[in-house]
């Protein structure tokens, strides 16, 4: 018999209390699940029965809902609200109650409902039902697995739309936390690598992760759009990997310039403060993405431009872009505390950037490079080689210095 599954409901029961008792009903009269209701409202009187009361939110954030109140400021309120959110799921979790997790909201329940939800590991079902779902998430979603499902329209009350839909997400949390509740098969112990990827780098990507499968290693692959490079960096910081292949470092040139696909200015930073080892490369620095052509700022107009696809438009990067980049990843790895090995590429940094190429630019190669060793380190181990990032003898150098690492790593640890 599988083990019984319990849904999380959180929000606002003073603005969608009469949703929330309808999600409900959903989950209890069509699964096996238990469901727990979290009350993150703070203004008016709850519209249903919470199994976790407001004043428990509001005293798990260090505060109370009187004194909200009172200072009448409704996004401290909502900020306060969303702490103590995070700390009762993080409980409940803790406490093998919480199995899913749902919410619905505009933007200011998405963003509270979200909030508590980043808290909980990947993993977890996540879905929020929202009427922002239809347009840029990554605030709300952040570097975790939450599910973002538009309501279509606003959730103001039960009527032949929302009852459809709202049962849907009932269903769908309902599904997922029953599965999740039982226990995945033994996946066996193998050391945890990850890895980032671009198109322009995946045969390099592909052959490293294929050498290292081979030797035993699982690699986790992250698409290096932003949101990839953060929830690499967030496993990182969760203990969860043995080591680093970040073969495709291009969201640093999307945060220097101004593309879509930044990871902020923190990129890099967990993995050389965590002491884990790390193989890195210089993939795809000689872009900055952006959408289709006419998004592309006019300020960038005249500058190498190269239409990806429909939806995607990659912009060369300039000398001067490419110095910086190279002194920014140059001080960045001389910080590291852990070991750390630097491949550079000679034949070129992405599928597009070998001779012949639309982005060929040996004078931005040269600023890069020149950058990046004047700001290096004695720590790092670098490894110079005349082939293009996507040569499987790159590919093949990087892997098997990725594998030396994390063994001599690992058996460090087990002597101390």
């Amino acid at each position: 018999m599988n083990p019984m599954a319990t849904v999380v409901l959180l929000g606002t029961l003073d603005t969608k209390g009469a949703e929330y008792a309808y999600l409900r009903d959903q989950i209890t009269q069509h699964s096996d699940c238990d469901v727990v209701i979290v009350d993150a409202g703070v203004l008016g009187e709850p519209q249903t029965t919470a199994d976790i009361s407001r004043h428990d939110v509001a005293r798990a954030a260090g505060t109370t809902i009187d004194d909200l109140v009172a200072a009448n400021d409704r996004g401290a309120a909502v900020a306060a609200m969303a702490d103590g959110a995070s700390k009762i799921v993080s409980d409940l979790f803790a406490a093998g109650r919480l199995q899913g997790i749902l919410g619905l909201g505009g933007s200011g329940g998405t963003s509270l409902v979200t909030h508590a939800m980043q808290a909980l590991p990947v993993g977890v079902p996540k879905l929020m039902v929202s009427t922002v779902a239809s347009g840029d998430t990554r605030p709300y979603v952040g570097a975790v697995d939450i599910t973002m499902m538009y309501s279509v329209v606003d959730i103001a009350g039960i009527n032949r739309i929302s009852a459809r839909i709202l049962g849907n997400a009932a269903a769908g949390i309902a599904g997922m936390a029953t599965a999740y509740a039982v226990p995945l098969p033994d996946m066996g112990n193998k050391p945890l690598i990850g890895a980032t990827m671009f198109g322009v780098t995946t045969p390099s990507v592909t052959k490293a992760r294929e050498l290292l499968e081979a030797k035993g290693y699982e690699v986790l692959v992250f698409h290096a759009t932003g949101a990839g490079g953060q929830s690499m960096e967030a496993l990182v910081s969760g203990g969860f990997l043995d080591g680093v292949l970040d073969i495709t470092t291009t969201e640093l040139a999307d945060d220097l310039v101004g593309g879509v696909f930044s990871a902020g200015p923190d990129r890099m930073k967990a993995t050389c403060q965590s002491g884990l080892p790390q193989v890195v490369s210089l993939g795809a620095l000689d872009m900055v993405n952006f959408g289709p052509k006419d998004t592309v700022p006019g300020r960038f107009r005249d500058r190498n431009l190269y239409v990806h696809n429909p939806s995607v438009t990659l912009m060369r990067t300039t000398p001067e872009e490419c110095a910086e980049l190279g002194r920014r990843i140059g001080v960045r790895l001389s910080a590291a505390t852990g070991p750390v090995a630097l491949f550079i590429p000679r034949g070129g940094v992405s599928a597009i950037a070998v001779e012949g190429g639309v982005f060929h630019d040996p004078e931005a190669d040269t600023a890069l490079l020149q950058s990046l060793m004047e700001n290096l380190g004695d720590n790092v181990d670098v490894h110079d080689l005349a082939y293009d990032i996507n040569d499987p003898r790159f590919a093949t150098a990087m892997a098997d210095r990725m594998a030396e690492l994390v063994s001599r790593e690992s058996s460090s640890e087990n002597k101390a």
